[in-house]
């Protein structure tokens, strides 16, 4: 009876049904960065096989010949040692981890995300001077800001970028360690606060992706997820324009409201962005009135301010001690604003 006719030769086709539903982008990727990784996964598990899938076979072929109803096969008990098999078990897996060594070592250097990307694929170099195109990356409990300096522009959970231009992101976050991930273009690289870590890649076909964070950061993780639009270069500049005439303006009051948990945001477009904003989020000092962390750093680098820095002055006004306080803040780094209290004399 044919295969297809029979209850268990139908079942034996249901696993290939649902892997019939599976999207291999990881493996089909769009973008020259996630396409060398997704040939490096294949190159690796390629390589093990040659030891994995003998040894199984090898297994089953042991277990056959020499099971306890075979009276053909030999028993040796007194067998120890075999040069040429000896030979073949350890060097066998020492070649492979030789081979799999130095493709790691390769990849790590070519695909570093720090690395300024050299191509826009296999068969064409980037045309000297081409300028890539600048996204500030920004992870929010639990949605993710993008800033496009160059443009002016910003929006949430929504990332457009051109067709064959590079892909300069810089990233960080607001609050705690996320993933920026998107498959088809490049592999994953971490959003910390406080930090900021960068990823080059370019897309090389039209289309519209999921990008996602794949690092657990909370109770909204699950919805925070956004689109990545690849255009040709009409439309990126349409894209554009259409966010340039949006009505809203992303201030710093409007960031630090943003920048307050929410759960399944939608997408939003901002027409303009508060100068040095992506700064301000990197050197946690949205809010004027906190120094900023590379202000702060610099203050340390050359020895501190002392006791003149910490701010506490005595002094007297009109015959009444006082005690002056001064606080370096974002917006006034030299601590000219003053807290006076008045003492008391006992």
């Amino acid at each position: 009876m044919p295969l297809l006719k029979t209850p268990r030769g139908l079942w034996s086709l249901l696993p290939l049904a649902l892997l019939a539903g599976c999207d291999t982008v990881l493996l089909n990727p769009s973008g020259d960065i996630a396409a060398q990784q997704g040939k490096l996964i294949i190159v690796s598990t390629v390589l093990m096989l040659l030891i994995i899938v003998p040894v199984i076979i090898l297994t089953l072929v042991f277990a056959w010949r020499y099971r306890q109803s075979n009276t053909e096969a030999q028993y040796d008990p007194d067998w120890d040692h075999s040069t040429l098999l000896e030979l073949v078990i350890w060097a066998a897996p020492l070649l492979i981890i030789i081979a799999l060594g130095a493709i790691t070592w390769i990849s790590t250097h070519t695909l570093d995300p720090y690395r300024k990307l050299y191509r826009l694929d296999e068969a064409r170099v980037i045309p000297e001077g081409t300028k890539p195109l600048v996204v500030e990356v920004v992870a929010l409990d639990w949605k993710w800001l993008f800033i496009y300096p160059e443009q002016g522009i910003a929006t949430v959970n929504e990332l457009a970028a051109p067709v064959d231009v590079p892909i300069h992101f810089k990233i960080t976050a607001s609050t705690v360690m996320n993933s920026f991930y998107i498959p088809a273009l490049a592999g994953q690289i971490y959003a910390m606060p406080g930090m900021q870590t960068q990823l080059h890649a370019v897309i090389n076909k039209p289309g519209d992706f999921e990008g996602f964070s794949a690092n657990y950061s909370g109770h909204g993780f699950s919805h925070m997820r956004f689109r990545f639009h690849g255009l040709d270069a009409a439309g990126f500049d349409r894209w554009v324009q259409e966010a340039k005439s949006s009505q809203g303006d992303l201030t710093r009051a409007g960031y630090l409201q943003l920048e307050q948990p929410s759960e399944r945001e939608p997408v939003r477009r901002y027409a303009k962005v508060a100068d040095g904003l992506f700064k301000a989020v990197l050197n946690r000092c949205v809010d004027t009135d906190k120094l900023c962390m590379d202000q702060m750093m610099a203050i340390d680098a050359t020895g501190g301010l002392g006791k003149a820095g910490i701010g506490i002055v005595a002094g007297a006004d009109e015959n009444r001690p006082y005690v002056e306080a001064r606080l370096c803040t974002a917006a006034d780094p030299s601590g000219l604003r003053i807290a006076r209290a008045e003492t008391v004399t006992r």
